[in-house]
């Protein structure tokens, strides 16, 4: 057997090794792979573990199908965004501050909740802890759990396919943005559909969010944010609102597109070469730890997405601490010889310089 998860008490075997011939991106590479009824029991779904059987459709692309209400609310925020930049050196400090713990607040509500916890399963949260990452995730207000987590799913298991939302093979600009500027190609819709999304639809948080997403974004994303600072140091209401709102939010969406776009492009493969998710250090910084993303899509299940611990990886603190305060368990982890293994075998070989 080969031992690839520990537990906080534990190393748990989880399945045997089985040869693959795959394809992701322009690369097709045979991979050793778990066994996927053994991963299943471990964390009670696979469908974050990549597909290699996919095939693209022959013929001509579907036509660009513009989103103009996106595009249109997407320019205003930016804007909007770089209108704030001015108002910085007339604002207070506490609202500088502020501004810089609703971003944080709402990036773990993405990096733990959304991604580590729903998507992937790494880990286990009870209801409190669940109830505060599903309050930050609608701070965060990049669609509810259910759907983001959905669409992660999909992105891992077609992963630099048609079948992917945000298919880092159509450029930067259209795995930052531009996904979100257009119709989802067919492959999404209909890959998506597929999934087994049962223990999103058991978890009666989510479910809660999803049914009052939208008054839950206008309270927690804009209008909390926006009050704090104007009733209670009396913040001019135009910076209350530019500074803690519209740049925070504006910072929370780039920093999250970063993991898609620089991360898929821009870094070292020390893992998985034949993929093209990248380890990088600037991403993990902006973004609370994602940027470890050739570790993250070689090894999807493992809760800190990195090997590294700690290092520029805050949403890994935040598990632990949780974990320490009894909040939170279960946390999955990839053994340091199951990674070793792993970089002999298809790394690019840059783990050997550091």
């Amino acid at each position: 057997l080969f031992k690839e998860f520990s537990s906080t008490s534990s190393t748990t075997a989880v399945g045997t090794v089985t040869s693959r011939v795959t394809r992701n991106g322009n690369a097709i590479t045979e991979k050793d792979l778990l066994n996927h009824e053994d991963l299943a029991r471990s964390r009670g779904m696979v469908d974050d573990i990549f597909d290699g059987t996919y095939q693209q459709k022959e013929g001509p692309r579907p036509p660009l199908r513009y989103v103009w209400r996106n595009i249109i609310l997407m320019s205003l925020l930016h804007l909007g965004a770089l209108f704030a930049l001015t108002l910085i050196p007339s604002a207070k400090i506490q609202t500088l501050a502020w501004a810089v713990l609703c971003f944080m607040v709402a990036a773990l509500g993405i990096t733990a909740g959304a991604h580590r916890l729903w998507s992937h399963r790494t880990y286990k949260a009870t209801l409190p802890l669940r109830v505060f990452l599903t309050i930050a995730n609608s701070m965060a207000f990049q669609n509810d759990i259910y759907e983001w987590a959905r669409d992660h799913r999909v992105h891992h298991k077609f992963s630099e396919t048609d079948a992917d939302p945000h298919n880092a093979m159509r450029g930067f600009f259209f795995s930052h943005i531009g996904w979100l500027l257009v119709r989802k190609h067919p492959d999404v819709i209909e890959k998506g559909q597929k999934l087994d999304l049962s223990d999103l639809k058991a978890d009666k948080v989510v479910m809660f969010q999803r049914r009052y997403y939208k008054p839950s974004v206008v309270l927690l994303c804009f209008t909390l944010p926006a009050v704090v600072p104007w009733y209670f140091w009396d913040e001019s209401i135009v910076i209350s609102f530019f500074i803690p709102v519209i740049l925070r939010y504006a910072t929370g969406l780039n920093t999250t597109w970063l993991v898609n776009s620089a991360a898929h492009m821009f870094g070292n493969r020390p893992y998985d070469q034949n993929i093209n998710p990248r380890e990088n250090p600037l991403v993990s910084l902006g973004a609370l730890g994602e940027g470890f993303h050739n570790y993250h899509h070689t090894f999807p299940y493992d809760y800190s997405t990195s090997e590294f611990g700690w290092r520029f990886n805050i949403t890994t603190a935040f598990i632990d601490l949780m974990c320490l305060l009894g909040l939170a368990s279960d946390r999955k982890k990839v053994s340091k010889e199951a990674i070793l293994a792993r970089k002999m075998r298809t790394g690019d070989g840059s783990h050997k310089s550091g």
